[in-house]
């Protein structure tokens, strides 16, 4: 089995609990009449989250106008997290490689243009419609043209991590990590894929709650991979619940109910105390992951500091997790931990 790949920096101290939770700045979530889901499910579950600037340039794009992508991704420069989401979120529209390969055409040596053409061959090929090698060689010329970004290598991280061996994804990691040593997605990448990997000892003992909690000690104190231990939680449960080895029902499974989860659990909720990192582009899928892993481990209190914070920006992993619909496990936890503590989910109440 090839070694985890090395996560070195200076070891962050542990925090101590302090501050309040953030107010609710969310506003409600829409309601709709009839069936309270419908209208809410694909602005709830859009990978683009809360970015008003990113929304505007996608929708422009799947018209044809590549004009606020362009100016979107110019603008973005070299805030790596927030490139590599908008990227990859542009790269997932309809027909986003067709507008691409128009914009290279107008624009030969941007590079802009050859990562966004790039992702967006990924996105086909990890939907089955385009030749998987024809990504990869994509992503290596993006490469070639901006050696500073790591962004072509999270195309070929994507890649990777569902139609790789492990040894590739181990490779792309630790070039990626070269030049973002603390990218967000790129570690959720690594932690889904290692999650997979068998059980070699007792319950909390598997390989990957090591390597995201070292990840998380050795980032700097204020950055989000202080939640990827409980993200590994999340992916280590996807895996056991899709064999059989845990109910389906996660709050059923006692999986976040041992000492070292309890234990991570604080340690996470701790940091979003002190240190939120509201202004990161993938915020809500921290949050998302906090307030899943909180309403599995009966911490209802906790749950709804968190489902206060995300508002309507659902998530699908984890609430997909192992086989549900994300939009409705999003909704009934959310209902049971602000209905617990006094709080009104407009959501059913249209």
């Amino acid at each position: 089995m090839p070694p985890l790949p090395p996560l070195l920096g200076a070891r962050r101290a542990p925090t101590a609990p302090s501050g309040d939770t953030a107010p609710d700045d969310s506003g409600v979530l829409p309601g709709a009449v009839g069936d309270p889901f419908a209208d809410a499910l694909d602005d709830a579950l859009d990978d683009a989250l809360s970015d008003a600037e990113l929304l505007a340039a996608r929708a422009a794009l799947t018209q044809g106008r590549r004009q606020a992508a362009r100016s979107l991704l110019l603008h973005t420069g070299d805030d790596w997290d927030r490139r590599g989401h908008r990227v990859t979120v542009l790269a997932g529209a309809p027909d986003a490689a067709a507008r691409a390969h128009d914009w290279l055409l107008a624009e030969p040596g941007s590079a802009d243009a050859v990562t966004l053409h790039a992702l967006a061959l990924v996105q086909r090929a990890l939907r089955g419609e385009e030749d998987a090698d024809r990504a990869r060689e994509a992503c290596g010329t993006a490469a070639a043209l901006a050696p500073a970004d790591p962004t072509p290598w999270l195309g070929l991280l994507l890649l990777a991590r569902t139609l790789g061996p492990e040894q590739e994804l181990l490779r792309v990691f630790a070039e990626l990590r070269e030049r973002h040593p603390d990218h967000h997605h790129a570690h959720h990448l690594l932690v889904a894929r290692l999650a997979e990997r068998p059980e070699g000892g007792r319950a909390e003992s598997h390989e990957v709650y090591d390597l995201a909690e070292r990840a998380a000690a050795d980032a700097p104190a204020d950055s989000p991979l202080a939640v990827l231990p409980v993200v590994a939680y999340a992916e280590r449960y996807r895996v056991l619940a899709a064999t059989g080895l845990a109910p389906a029902d996660p709050a059923a499974s006692g999986h976040w109910s041992g000492p070292r989860a309890r234990r991570v659990l604080r340690a996470a909720f701790d940091w979003w105390l002190e240190w939120e990192r509201d202004e990161h582009p993938r915020h809500h899928t921290d949050l998302n992951h906090l307030a899943f892993a909180m309403s599995c481990a009966g911490r209802p209190a906790e749950a709804a500091a968190l489902f206060r914070r995300i508002g309507r920006h659902a998530t699908r992993a984890p609430w997909s997790y192992p086989h549900r619909d994300p939009w409705r496990a999003f909704h009934t936890a959310r209902a049971h931990a602000l209905r617990g503590h006094g709080t009104r989910d407009f959501l059913t109440e249209s």
